[in-house]
């Protein structure tokens, strides 16, 4: 591995630091070299707070003269909440810039590396640039089609059950899969169910900080940053004393009446209106409000019916699919509602990661094409 390489691999290690944290901003990290030695690091911690190419300067100090940073997105170059950083590199005499990829921002977009070529700065891109839009594929899809990354999670056993026939579903997998399913939570900014899950499971779909299995100082930050629950509630079925709504504020999407809105209100709730046809929301609507406001990634934790829905109107940017090693019968409830009547209707998934999770197995699938 060049030095190049291995320097932006560091970054975007950093940069994985931020997972829980830095919504909506992206996750980012940054090394500073010199006479190839490490100098400086620093990643971006939460919005509203510097930059990851900030706390790298300040670490490096007077030994930034000269050297080269390692960001694995290209340095803003407006002002929001902090300055631009392409000006810290220039203002700290940096020689070389490398970025893993190009800001999708549109206030930034290419302006940042221009910024420092005018400065005579020597500027190389796309080092990694794989493994950057991975990490921060929520991010990109909400600046490119103002819509978040759809992740949906689903338990089940080995042969393809969420739940026995009444409903019952606690607890399919163990305590390993269970930890990750939290991580998941915290690292997204919104998890999604519909009523039945509410319902049924008296779920209350919250990050638990003593079950995520991090280090103090990343447990510390996803409990400051819990995730929007958001709750598909299309007529309104659900009560306001169930767990999901007792365990904190949430978003309720609904096509019903407004007439409600007071009654939520007063609960600490939100609710939101979206269009729909038969007491179901339209879903694309329902993400591309959410992006709006900034979620860069919904999971959804749902039954078959919504998980199905998803997956019937192609939102799902990614599976993950935990599977114990029990059966539960062929009278459980499928994996999903996805009614197809030809095998040339089948749904074609791409996996791209088949790992053990404790006693379970953890698949990661994308639908073909993605």
């Amino acid at each position: 591995m060049s030095f190049d390489h291995a320097c932006m691999a560091r970054a975007l290690e950093l940069a994985r630091k931020g997972r829980y944290s830095t919504h909506p901003n992206p996750r980012v990290g940054c090394v500073i070299a010199r006479d190839g030695q490490v100098v400086g690091e620093g990643w971006h911690v939460r919005a509203g707070e510097p930059h990851a190419e900030v706390h790298a300067l300040r670490q490096a100090g007077a030994q930034a003269r000269g050297a080269t940073a390692y960001v694995t997105l290209e340095p803003c170059s407006h002002h929001g909440r902090t300055p631009p950083c392409a000006d810290a590199l220039v203002a700290a005499g940096v020689a070389r810039v490398v970025v893993a990829m190009q800001d999708p921002n549109p206030q930034v977009a290419g302006n940042g590396l221009a910024r420092l070529v005018q400065a005579g700065i020597e500027v190389s891109s796309g080092v990694l640039e794989a493994e950057a839009r991975t990490l921060n594929a929520g991010f990109i899809k909400r600046m490119e089609q103002g819509l978040p990354f759809v992740r949906v999670k689903l338990a089940m056993s080995l042969d393809g059950r969420t739940a026995m026939a009444s409903g019952e579903s606690q607890w399919i997998t163990g305590p390993a899969a269970r930890a990750a399913v939290q991580r998941l939570r915290a690292s997204a900014s919104v998890v999604l169910s519909g009523a039945d899950t509410v319902l049924a499971d008296h779920a209350r779909l919250t990050v638990r900080p003593d079950e995520l299995g991090l280090d103090a100082e990343l447990t510390a930050l996803a409990a400051t940053r819990p995730p929007l629950r958001v709750l598909i509630d299309g007529r309104l079925r659900v009560p306001l004393d169930v767990p999901f709504f007792q365990a904190g504020a949430t978003l309720v999407a609904t096509c019903a009446a407004a007439m409600a809105r007071e009654r939520y209100l007063d609960a600490g709730h939100e609710l939101l209106a979206v269009p729909g046809s038969s007491g179901h929301v339209d879903l694309h609507k329902l993400l591309a409000e959410l992006a709006g406001r900034g979620a860069n990634e919904v999971l959804v934790e749902a039954g078959p019916r919504l998980a199905g829905a998803f997956a019937r109107e192609g939102l799902v940017d990614e599976y993950q699919l935990f599977v114990a090693p029990k059966f539960l019968g062929s009278s459980a409830r499928p994996l999903l509602d996805l009614p197809l009547a030809r095998m040339a209707e089948a749904q074609a998934l791409k996996i791209v990661e088949i790992r053990a999770v404790g006693d379970d197995w953890r698949i990661i699938a994308l639908p073909q094409g993605e």
